[in-house]
């Protein structure tokens, strides 16, 4: 039986050694002393419907999105072909790394194989098109890759940091990948509150602005690794500012926003370079929350422009802030907000009040109506994504250390017990 490991094919058996390169357009077999490149996917590919089933058959022409959430899928090919005959099969739902599929190829050969040896693909976001090639090599892969330029799953950890006690502090808390808080890590850079946090870089974090007491406002931020690491101070880009908040975009880059009364915005690049200022869209407020939707977009929410408000503001995967769209739910500001099952979000809790109340955004960047509250009501708490598809709120005026877990399916869970020191007016995000 053969083997996938990363994006390339691997058939073993009878002394060949078969493989495609990772960028899926140079065909290599050994003992054939041939290179073939293939630019790209001919045309005239009849797409089918999803398929679920743990087995089907191929129809030459065709090309299948393959959902293997519940199972894998053996594909059977056709009996039969004629050189040029073209199928292509994807990975409908980024699962195939999990449940992959088996090709069957019918009696025919497999890039020199005969269908004694069977063929496995298992990569998440991996797209597969074969072409027959003749009796000799029969079916040959023409592109064997993973997608790169596509959502990951999320993050599987996260981390809670910096706050406000009786004093400023900047301790951190991380987050397992089943939603558990550790105890205290000794402080990393300016104590301070009032800031905001994301994720970027597909795996890490940053910490920015904020608050410090008698020292003002700052613009400083701290870099999280991809291990949890929080880095020490970064010299401040941007104005100075406290309540900002703060999402990810596009997949890898994120944004500050907002803050001190300002609608001013600041990008943050895939390697964790803040930029300078970006003129402001729409209403200026404090105390909102942000975080992203749709895989590679985001949204501010909420906040406070003098009294508190429900308005909102889009953010294109460009990082282009949208004018303020017409408030959903009731207005707050102190609120935190998370991403849950890979395309959405939530926002929740917060004062005036306090509240529990959630409002959840859909994969369209569309917020819903309150839904009834679960847990403790306050404000000034912070949440953020954990285990790729699940978020987790924790914090809060008392202060308090409670937490409460945002299943895949948005649904708000009853308190969790506090760990680590109590405090309000902190932030987090996720990593790794």
């Amino acid at each position: 039986m053969s083997g996938i490991v990363g994006s390339n094919l691997n058939i073993k058996g009878s002394g060949l050694v078969a493989k495609l390169g990772t960028d899926g357009q140079v065909l290599t077999s050994s003992g054939a002393g041939v290179t073939v490149a293939f630019e790209d996917i001919a045309a005239g590919i009849s797409w089918q419907a999803v398929e679920t089933g743990s087995t089907m058959t191929a129809v030459a022409g065709e090309g299948y999105p393959i959902n293997t959430t519940s199972n894998a899928c053996t594909i059977t090919l056709p009996s039969s072909a004629s050189n040029g005959d073209q199928i292509i099969f994807t990975d409908y739902a980024r699962t195939w790394a999990t449940y992959g599929i088996v090709i069957d190829s019918n009696g025919l050969n497999y890039q020199g194989d005969d269908d004694t040896f069977d063929v496995e693909y298992g990569t998440d976001g991996q797209s597969v098109h074969i072409v027959y090639s003749g009796a000799t090599k029969g079916w040959i892969p023409t592109i064997d890759e993973a997608v790169t330029d596509v959502p990951s799953k999320g993050n599987d950890n996260g981390i809670f940091a910096y706050g406000y006690t009786t004093t400023y502090v900047s301790m951190s808390n991380l987050v397992s990948n089943a939603g558990v808080v550790a105890t205290d890590v000794t402080g990393v850079g300016t104590a301070r509150s009032a800031l905001a946090a994301c994720s970027y870089g597909g795996d890490k974090g940053i910490f920015g602005y904020g608050n410090v007491g008698a020292g003002g406002n700052v613009s400083l931020t701290n870099l999280v690794s991809s291990s949890g690491v929080i880095a020490t101070d970064t010299t401040g880009v941007g104005t100075a500012r406290y309540f900002p908040t703060a999402c990810e975009y596009d997949y890898d880059k994120g944004i500050f926003g907002y803050g001190s009364g300002v609608s001013m915005t600041n990008l943050v690049s895939n390697v964790g370079v803040v930029g300078t200022d970006v003129t402001g869209v729409g209403t200026a407020r404090y105390g909102l929350a942000a975080c992203k939707y749709g895989g590679d977009k985001g949204i501010f929410g909420y906040g406070n422009s003098g009294s508190v408000s429900s308005l909102s503001n889009l953010i294109s995967n460009a990082g282009v802030v949208a004018t303020d769209v017409t408030g959903v739910g009731t207005a707050r500001a102190g609120l935190a907000a998370c991403g849950y099952s890979t395309d959405k979000g939530i926002f929740g809790y917060g004062q005036p009040g306090p509240v529990s109340m959630t409002n959840l955004v859909s994969n369209a960047g569309v917020i819903a109506t309150d839904t009834t509250g679960v847990g403790t009501a306050r404000y000034d708490l912070a949440a953020c994504e954990y285990a790729s598809d699940k978020g987790i709120f924790g914090y809060g005026n008392g202060p308090v250390s409670m937490t409460n877990l945002v299943s895949n399916a948005g649904v708000v869970a009853t308190d969790v017990t506090g760990v680590g020191t109590s405090r309000t007016v902190l932030q987090a995000c996720s990593y790794n």
